[in-house]
């Protein structure tokens, strides 16, 4: 809507545009109080140019147009800045009258135009802001269906004062209301639904700093560009009022800017489309209501790329937010995986202790005695030397035991040998074995006879063994008995080329609640537990071809179960 005016001038409403950008420096604005003078001034100088650029037929002295173009960007910046630069659009509106519509309507006529255009798209401004939580940044589906909706209102609530105020001083009677109304809505909701998306899209990348992603690749450009000027053609070469039989063309390089960039290429699409339908019903010379029909077709076409564009950049921010999420679950499980080990360092050190004590004691003493044998006179040499040899084999030992500690804690990339099944078991089980001495519980290793070896990583399995027997433990431990026990066993079941290997304890049990969610992240009984240690362990066999899964749950025969294939696996 806009006051009345009397000469008919045109200019390129996207020259006007770009200048509105650059004079009000829209990501400034503020929900303030009171706009600033610098701003006001800058919306007031672009409302005049898009006032002069758009307007395209008259009617009754009124310039009945069906683009209007500066009341889409009058509400952008209500929404932006606030209902207060409602009463900028006043002095937008009257500075028009003054210095550029010069109007035959008496002057009060004039200003009361100008307060039911800015007080009504104030108030809808304002309500959805405040009321319907509209997001100017667009992100979601609902808050482009807030803004058309609120455009629709605003459209309709201002057409009734105007077509009221000018039914009230005699300029209109009634035949020309349904004309003039039905203009006003369709003048009101183009530009509002052309220009409001695309200048709230372009604040947001440039608050964003991302405001050279708003245009799409050149090919796309070129594409976006032939696409609408061949439908424009179409359009323009029946050089009748029967054109609008070809308006659906448009709709292709619309939709196809929308799915393929979101909703900032639906908006560039839109401007581009509305900006050459103007300009080809401007240069054929077509008449007010043939014009009307063709926005009302540019209407279902605006909204529909709106709403492909909002959906196609939802999905897509969901989709890159699932990603994202992804790769920092896949960080925190690697960093839990690191942690896991590492936390079992407290419970191997006492195992390492145990298990070095006894050869540096016994280094210790053959050490000493090959000694004694040297300072003797007849020195019994084939002596010394068997005694040599056994120190040799004890320090030997101590490497081994200390060079697995730093293997199994050590980060990188997963190693593929052929692994013994009772050997891994055994180093497994004598990590754990001093804490479960510790708690007097008993544990015990039972491997079938001619078990074949398995292939994948073995400091991986060993994680796997340790977590389940180190959990069997802290159950049974937990329950205060005397006669825990844990029992690990291995077998091949009949004519399958796999190995199951079981961990039994006697502990209490596990509730059917928590077994339905054991394998899931975050699930733990424990205070200081993390809840990811079971699904690293499910992770780990998955990526050597295997599962794991509780076998009973029941007190006193508790049993997980680790199943492997025989046959060379790809190890993750």
């Amino acid at each position: 809507m806009r006051p009345p005016m009397n000469s008919t001038e045109n200019s390129s409403v996207g020259v006007a545009h770009a200048g509105i950008l650059r004079e009000s420096g829209v990501q400034g604005f503020r929900h303030a109080p009171l706009p600033s003078l610098v701003l006001a001034a800058a919306f007031i100088l672009a409302y005049i140019v898009l006032e002069w650029a758009s307007f395209l037929h008259e009617y009754k002295g009124l310039p009945v147009t069906s683009w209007n173009p500066g009341l889409g960007v009058a509400l952008a910046v209500m929404i932006l800045g606030g209902p207060a630069y409602g009463a900028v659009l006043f002095a937008g509106i009257v500075a028009a009258e003054v210095v550029l519509l010069q109007s035959d309507l008496p002057w009060p006529v004039i200003l009361g135009i100008a307060v039911a255009i800015s007080v009504g798209y104030a108030l809808v401004a304002d309500a959805a802001r405040r009321l319907l939580r509209l997001d100017v940044r667009l992100p979601h589906l609902r808050d482009v269906m807030v803004l058309l909706a609120a455009a629709i209102a605003g459209a309709l609530l201002v057409s009734l004062l105007l077509t009221g105020i000018l039914l009230a001083v005699g300029h209109f009677d009634w035949a020309d209301i349904l004309v003039a109304a039905a203009t006003f809505v369709v003048g009101d909701l183009i530009g509002i639904a052309v220009m409001t998306p695309l200048l709230l899209r372009l604040t947001a990348r440039w608050r964003q700093r991302t405001f050279r992603r708003f245009l799409p690749p050149f090919p796309d450009i070129v594409f976006l560009g032939a696409a609408i000027a061949a439908a424009l053609w179409a359009v323009a070469a029946t050089e009748t009022n029967e054109g609008s039989k070809f308006f659906y063309l448009l709709f292709f390089p619309v939709v196809v800017a929308a799915v393929r960039h979101g909703l900032d290429g639906a908006c560039l699409g839109l401007a581009v489309t509305q900006l050459g339908v103007v300009g080809l019903l401007h240069l054929h010379g077509y008449e007010a209501n043939v014009f009307t029909e063709f926005q009302t077709l540019m209407f279902v076409l605006t909204a529909t790329g709106l709403v492909v564009g909002a959906v196609v950049s939802e999905r897509r921010a969901a989709s890159d937010a699932v990603r994202e999420a992804e790769a920092r679950l896949r960080e925190k499980e690697a960093e839990a995986a690191q942690a896991s080990r590492f936390m079992l360092v407290s419970g191997m050190a006492s195992a390492l202790a145990h298990e070095i004590n006894q050869p540096l004691t016994a280094m210790r003493a053959l050490a000493r005695s090959v000694q004694h044998l040297l300072q003797t006179p007849e020195a019994d040499l084939p002596r010394a030397e068997r005694n040599l040899a056994t120190m040799i084999a004890h320090i030997d030992h101590v490497g081994g035991v200390v060079r697995h500690m730093r293997d199994f804690l050590r980060r990188g990339r997963p190693h593929v040998s052929t692994i013994a099944v009772r050997g891994m078991l055994e180093e497994a089980l004598m990590l754990v074995r001093a804490s479960a001495t510790a708690h007097r519980i008993r544990l015990d290793l039972e491997v079938a006879e001619g078990m074949p070896p398995i292939h994948g990583d073995r400091i991986q399995l060993e994680q796997v063994v340790l977590n389940l027997v180190r959990n069997a433990i802290e159950a049974v431990a937990g329950t205060g008995r005397d006669d825990g026990s844990v029992r690990v066993i291995a077998q091949m079941p009949e004519s399958l080329r796999r190995i199951e290997i079981a961990v039994v304890d006697n502990g209490p049990g596990i509730p059917e609640e928590m077994a339905r969610r054991l394998f899931e992240p975050l699930t733990t009984s424990k205070q200081e537990g993390l809840g990811l240690g079971l699904p690293i362990c499910a992770s780990i066999a998955e990526a050597h071809g295997g599962h794991i899964w509780l076998a009973s749950r029941e007190a006193g025969t508790t049993e997980f179960r680790l199943s492997l294939p025989l046959d060379p696996g790809r190890v993750a």
